[in-house]
């Protein structure tokens, strides 16, 4: 307990899945945290959870980080009722899917800016504070859809915007060197969260039988690794990708 004592961490998505898990986890482990959504009621339920276990955790929403505008401000709004930032945890993300012989324009930029662009928002609304703040950590949320293609799943808009995610953390993470700010990409593969428990039960089994470790991941195996990543333990890890998958990337 009280690896991330006395530090404040700044969480995107944390209504529900690996945002409201990192939130529990890192406030369990002593940091104080900040967080959004759009989703004001799972995010306040999250809150909820957190205090009952005694942690510190408060939640600013809803806030649409599509728009740069609202991103700043929930930056600003949160180093102004915590008193700084040590670590940005970029969970949040939405993406749309579809083949792409007749994947719609406004699909494709939906999902860039919903998983790259928010990123880049909240990242450089931050930025300054951390260097200031003597440095810290960003975390980034990959896929492995940028990672091996799939012929069956429409993944061209997410796989792009995970695959442009990674080479953003590649290029903070040299920018931030110098000022100590460690930048790492934590690359989740099928997670059990809301919208992937509402798949049908044909589709989840045949993602479960093909993962080599036999079971779907929780966004508590996604968490744990987060925390090493926001922690003192990694202060020599950065610009990294780490995967999360069972295994899935090993096999073909």
């Amino acid at each position: 307990m009280g690896r991330l004592s006395e530090k404040i961490a700044f969480i995107t998505g944390v209504a529900s899945g690996q945002g409201r898990a990192a939130a529990k986890l890192f406030a369990a482990e002593g940091a104080t945290i900040v967080g959004c959504d759009v989703n004001q009621s799972g995010a306040a339920q999250t809150v909820s959870e957190v205090h009952a276990a005694g942690g510190r955790m408060s939640t600013f929403g809803p806030v649409d980080l599509s728009s740069a505008a609202a991103a700043r401000k929930w930056i600003a709004d949160g180093v102004a009722e915590a008193g700084g930032i040590d670590i940005l945890y970029n969970n949040a993300g939405n993406a749309r899917f579809g083949l792409l012989d007749d994947f719609p324009i406004e699909d494709w930029s939906f999902t860039l800016r919903n998983e790259i662009d928010l990123v880049f928002y909240t990242t450089q609304a931050a930025w300054p504070h951390l260097i200031a703040r003597g440095g810290g950590a960003v975390l980034n949320t990959g896929s492995i859809a940028a990672m091996r293609g799939n012929a069956h799943m429409g993944f061209s808009a997410h796989a792009a915007a995970k695959g442009a995610l990674q080479a953003f953390t590649r290029q903070l993470a040299a920018e931030g060197a110098r000022h100590q700010v460690r930048v790492n990409t934590i690359t989740p593969g099928p997670i059990r969260t809301p919208p992937t428990m509402a798949m049908p039960a044909e589709v989840a089994e045949n993602i479960r039988a093909a993962i080599p470790l036999g079971r779907w991941g929780q966004p508590e195996d996604v968490a744990y690794c987060a925390l090493y990543l926001v922690s003192d333990e990694a202060r020599w890890v950065t610009g990294a990708e780490f995967v999360i998958d069972g295994g899935s990337t090993a096999v073909d």
